[in-house]
């Protein structure tokens, strides 16, 4: 099955969506971009999700990433589906302020290495799984997380993972286990302890471990 890695230049399709058809890198323009799948429009799962990408989406905005979704079913369905997602944030009269991709001949789906082999429609056909891509201004794919259909994601997990691209991108730093914005980072291997003190003028505190070896540098950034 097609798929995608890390560092691939993300495909530049187009499709049809709940605010038009669009271009998918004339969409993001020079903007972070998150795209996340879901197995079919009306299902319970997917409905929690995209409430709460919903909910958060003002997140998203500030770390100037734009949100799309992506399921199997028509433009009409999911417009539809929209108030049912609003409703359930008990904003009935709020707009989804993200698109979704209609994608009802599932030919992106089969690009992208989306379909979840072992779950099936009524039809007996594979549903879509639960995609997560990140994608830099750069246009190339930056992080992908597949989930079964049966189970639903984290969008708090989501913001902290792009935080830490997004730091990363831009300083010679790796963020630890359970990292959050404000807590100290990891200096990369690559660079010396010279360049590290030039590099991060807060300073460098070296971990001690048994073997003695020096690989566990952390700075505030």
């Amino acid at each position: 099955m097609p798929g995608l890695l890390l560092g691939d230049v993300f495909p530049n399709f187009e499709a049809d969506t709940t605010v038009g058809r669009i271009r998918f890198h004339d969409f993001l323009g020079s903007s972070w971009g998150v795209l996340f799948s879901h197995p079919r429009d009306f299902t319970p799962v997917c409905t929690t999700e995209l409430a709460c990408a919903a909910k958060v989406s003002d997140e998203f905005k500030k770390r100037g990433v734009k949100m799309i979704a992506l399921s199997i079913d028509s433009v009409a369905d999911h417009l539809s589906w929209s108030k049912d997602v609003m409703a359930y944030n008990s904003e009935a009269k709020g707009d989804l302020p993200f698109p979704i991709i209609a994608d009802h001949k599932r030919e992106l789906s089969v690009q992208l290495g989306m379909l979840d082999p072992d779950e099936l429609d009524k039809d007996g056909l594979p549903l879509t799984a639960r995609c997560v891509f990140v994608i830099g201004p750069d246009k190339k794919l930056k992080l992908s997380i597949l989930y079964p259909a049966t189970t639903g994601r984290n969008f708090d997990e989501l913001l902290r993972v792009i935080d830490s691209l997004q730091l990363t991108a831009q300083k010679k730093v790796a963020t630890p286990v359970d990292w959050k914005p404000g807590m100290k980072v990891m200096v990369i291997p690559s660079l010396s302890d010279a360049e590290a003190a030039t590099l991060f003028p807060n300073g460098v505190e070296t971990k001690e471990v048994p073997s003695g070896k020096k690989y566990l540098r952390f700075t505030q950034p």
